[in-house]
């Protein structure tokens, strides 16, 4: 037996209104009274009426969603990120369509072409690599792109990150004000823009002050590879081991402190601060207490979701780049200079 759809006409009928009175209701950003809005809901409810949305898009040519991609979950920074780019995108009057897409350019690429086909308004792709033609090919389609944690070279992207390079100055900045001789640091991904501008920030400072990285390895923003470069870069004789740590972030600096504790048997900071970047949430865990930079995942949502919206919104609306602020968050990671205020 087929049920018919109940349609628009039957809940206008219903509730003794006008049909563009009934579209107004259901239209994210449209204009209805309260006494509307009211009789309008409760005859769509009492004959279970739902908006056709992908109709509402045709006819208007927007579909109101926007296409996320995000390259991997297991860092707690993007699960938050994540909730509060859809709440933000929602009480817009936007839905979120998810993709997962690995780091590379390549996938990013075969990831984005599969959003277009379900003609969505915009795109934010968060921590993901862009192949030099991608962004044409967005601009084509009309489909406007923010990325999202990621700057890219180039003109025609707009992007939002924190200010990687200052929150690596400050980072230096304490290691030296703090008295440590034997500075090493452990890289992310190096096809990231995080992670260039966090070590172009965090060195620039150090030749500032005529010194140089004791030691580099690189764990590629994974827990594994970051215990592997933590091991490499300790299994050397103590006097030649450093005394203070950069990771690139959090993710990583979590497995670091927890091989240096458990494999080497040193104490943190007593003879090795390690300070990190993102401050996700395990970062003020009492076993770790990790000094590092918070990325102002909040502000950062905001102004994606403004820029975005205005591209989408505005044709003529230019491509913009944002760095927001993040401050160093002082905890027992690190060994804290004298007249500096822990958090």
């Amino acid at each position: 037996m087929t049920v018919s759809r109940v349609t628009s006409a039957e809940v206008a009928e219903r509730a003794g209104v006008s049909q563009s009175a009934v579209s107004r209701v259901f239209t994210p950003g449209a204009s209805a009274s309260a006494k509307t809005v009211e009789k309008v809901r409760r005859a769509a409810a009492e004959l279970g009426y739902r908006p056709n949305i992908l109709a509402r898009a045709m006819v208007s040519g927007r579909s109101r969603m926007i296409g996320l991609v995000v390259a991997y979950l297991d860092n707690q920074f993007y699960p938050d990120v994540l909730e509060r780019l859809s709440n933000a995108l929602q009480q817009r009057g936007y839905h979120v369509l998810v993709f997962m897409a690995a780091q590379t350019a390549g996938n990013i690429d075969t990831v984005v072409e599969e959003i277009l086909d379900y003609q969505v308004d915009g795109i934010i792709a968060a921590s993901v690599a862009l192949s030099s033609d991608l962004s044409d090919r967005c601009r084509a389609a009309g489909v406007p792109m923010v990325l999202f944690n990621r700057a890219q070279d180039g003109e025609g992207f707009s992007s939002v990150t924190s200010d990687n390079a200052q929150g690596g100055r400050r980072v230096a900045e304490l290691f030296l004000a703090a008295g440590h001789e034997r500075i090493g640091y452990i890289a992310g991904w190096e096809g990231a823009s995080t992670q260039r501008d966090r070590e172009l920030g965090f060195t620039t400072r150090l030749a500032e002050a005529g010194r140089s990285l004791h030691a580099r390895e690189v764990g590629n923003f994974r827990m594994e590879q970051a215990a592997e470069a933590a091991r490499r870069m300790f299994c050397v004789p103590a006097a030649e081991r450093p005394d203070a740590v950069f990771v690139a972030n959090d993710h990583m600096a979590i497995p670091v402190m927890d091989t240096l504790r458990s494999e080497f048997g040193l104490s943190v900071p007593g003879e090795v601060s390690v300070v990190g970047y993102d401050d996700v949430p395990a970062a003020g865990w009492p076993a770790y207490d990790l000094t590092t930079v918070r990325q102002p995942a909040g502000r950062m949502v905001a102004e994606t979701v403004d820029l975005l919206l205005k591209l989408v919104e505005d044709e003529g609306t230019p491509p913009r780049n944002v760095e927001v602020d993040g401050q160093l968050i002082l905890r027992g990671s690190a060994r804290i200079p004298e007249g500096w205020d822990r958090t």
